[in-house]
């Protein structure tokens, strides 16, 4: 019986997005400035080193559902496959995957700092009013609304 239990077990470790067939998204955190600049331009600053994550529960426990001062603003970033795959060449690291209450999980998310290059980039949308109406339905105890607000992330296969 013990078989058919770890078969179904996440992996400790597993990079998991929204994703197309040709894009991955990624998040990431930033100040109201920022924001405004990335949205308007569809861009960040050539050589602008951030921290991004394709997990949304990560994102939303980092920058405190963006409340967390200099994080206002949580970004979804659209990349193309190759784009994301360069990514996950930069600087990496694996971090406790959260839940919608910031508990830490049994199981890893990665979490990537590096350049978001011109090229990689297909869309860039503002976040924050989803974070913000997810902390308050938790706020009410309505975690079963807070939940259908949370993209899908299926696991992403590592090539």
């Amino acid at each position: 019986m013990a078989g058919m239990f770890e078969e179904k077990r996440v992996p400790d470790r597993q990079v998991r997005a929204a994703q197309t067939g040709n894009t991955v998204r990624v998040y990431l955190s930033c100040s109201p400035a920022v924001a405004d600049a990335a949205l308007e331009k569809q861009t960040f600053g050539r050589g602008e080193t951030v921290q991004f994550t394709p997990s949304f529960r990560l994102a939303a426990f980092e920058s405190d559902n963006g409340r967390k001062p200099g994080h206002e603003h949580v970004l979804a970033v659209d990349l193309t496959r190759e784009g994301f795959g360069r990514a996950l060449q930069g600087h990496v690291e694996w971090v406790p995957e959260r839940d919608l209450d910031h508990t830490p999980l049994n199981f890893q998310a990665i979490r990537i700092g590096g350049e978001l290059a011109e090229e990689w980039i297909t869309g860039i949308t503002d976040v924050t009013p989803v974070m913000r109406d997810i902390a308050g339905l938790l706020a009410t105890d309505q975690l079963h609304l807070a939940v259908k607000l949370v993209p899908h992330e299926p696991p992403y296969e590592l090539g």
